[in-house]
């Protein structure tokens, strides 16, 4: 039973470190917000996220 728990929160810390989590998340609010819409790939949200966040220059420090 311990070693499950500690499975779990290493696969938790893992998702969220590499933005697996995110991108589920994107995924079920686009679903609740655009339910005819087909989801985005992860390729086409990544270069969403990408866009966005380079034209949002004054979030970053550098």
């Amino acid at each position: 039973m311990r070693i499950r728990r500690w499975a779990r929160a290493v696969r938790w810390h893992l998702r969220e470190l590499t933005g697996e989590a995110q991108y589920d998340r994107h995924c079920e609010r686009y679903r609740r917000h655009h339910p005819l819409a087909p989801v985005p790939t992860r390729r086409e949200y990544q270069v969403l996220r990408t866009r966005h966040q380079e034209a949002r220059t004054h979030s970053r420090c550098c």
